[in-house]
């Protein structure tokens, strides 16, 4: 199989049909489309999400926190505490897993998230590091989703930049060789994007000014995000790509490598499906914040599209990310 997420046709075949037991405290679980669990504990909700990083090999304990968090930020949660297990290549270093260790520390600082437990290993079981982590977040009943109240015409709201991660992954990947295909400025604005990964910020906004569906967008990049949001909420989507946000960087990367910008890793990129009426407020809610905020398409009510110079072409389920051919090309 290819290197990746499972595909989403094959992850439902032999991983979420063997999910049978089920209880009554968990309000929602695994599918397609949802990267977080939600479980009734009394007088809140409590979100559950958990996710490895696999295609760095730098700030490993700095992405490890945000994509997590990401998740929960996804239903408006907040983070409260995290688990972080290690799996270690035989010959690393003490001070390789300190700085590890700082880096995901000052992280889940800044987000005022505890790190509560986990599991450090050295295994010959893998060649490289490998980090996963398990966040804890509360939710408001108030806030719980309800897919039903998405209407024909809602809008779909993206922030900040596409593959912002990506652009920032294969920018340290690439060493010095990044110079052939970007400026110096170029590169340190690539550089600078790992700070830009939380999308915390957003979901706090969004559950706030009315947002009825959120994603985060990670692996498969945007068009990954749009067909399993179209999945979750069982509507139709139609996009705009002349609206979407992408950095002069990232389409020189992924020319440079015959990717597309779409189908890239984009942590630190929110999707956002908003009432109408309400898109505008939450837009403006969000630059407020220093969130560039896009509207890139709406509702529909059937098919999953990407519009091109007015020509439109289906979106197909995600495959593996781009990010792993443009990574095999480097090594």
């Amino acid at each position: 199989m290819e290197i990746g997420k499972l595909p989403n046709e094959v992850l439902e075949q032999i991983v979420l049909n063997n999910i049978k037991y089920k209880r009554e405290e968990v309000l929602m679980g695994s599918k397609v489309g949802e990267d977080t669990g939600i479980v009734d504990f009394g007088d809140d909700y409590c979100v559950v999400s958990t996710d490895p990083i696999t295609g760095a090999t730098k700030n490993l304990g700095k992405l490890a926190v945000h994509v997590t968090l990401n998740d929960a930020a996804t239903k408006g949660a907040e983070p409260v505490a995290l688990l972080i297990t290690l799996l270690c290549p035989v010959g690393i270093s003490k001070e390789e897993i300190d700085l590890i260790m700082q880096e995901a520390s000052d992280a889940a600082k800044d987000e005022k998230v505890e790190i509560i437990g986990g599991h450090t290993e050295i295994t010959d079981a893998v060649n490289r590091t490998i980090i996963n982590s398990t966040v804890l977040a509360k939710l408001k009943k108030e806030y719980l989703p309800n897919y039903e109240n998405i209407k024909i015409g809602d809008k779909l709201i993206v922030t900040k930049w596409l593959g912002l991660e990506g652009t920032n992954i294969l920018v340290n990947e690439l060493g010095e060789k990044a110079f052939e295909i970007l400026t110096k400025e170029e590169i340190e604005l690539s550089k600078e994007l790992i700070n830009s990964i939380s999308v915390v910020k957003e979901g706090t906004v969004g559950i706030k000014n009315g947002a009825l569906y959120m994603h985060d967008i990670t692996e498969g990049g945007l068009y990954g995000a749009i067909w399993e949001a179209s999945n979750a909420t069982k509507k139709g989507i139609r996009v705009y790509q002349d609206k979407f946000p992408v950095l002069e960087a990232t389409r020189k990367i992924c020319d440079a490598f015959e990717i597309n910008p779409f189908k890239l890793i984009s942590s630190g990129s929110m999707l956002m499906i908003v009432p109408s009426e309400k898109s505008d407020e939450l837009i403006l809610s969000l630059e407020k914040e220093n969130i560039l905020a896009t509207c890139i398409g709406e509702i529909t009510e059937e098919g999953i599209v990407s519009v091109t110079g007015g020509v439109e072409n289906p979106i197909d389920s995600p495959k593996s990310d781009e990010l792993y051919k443009a990574l095999k090309k480097i090594k």
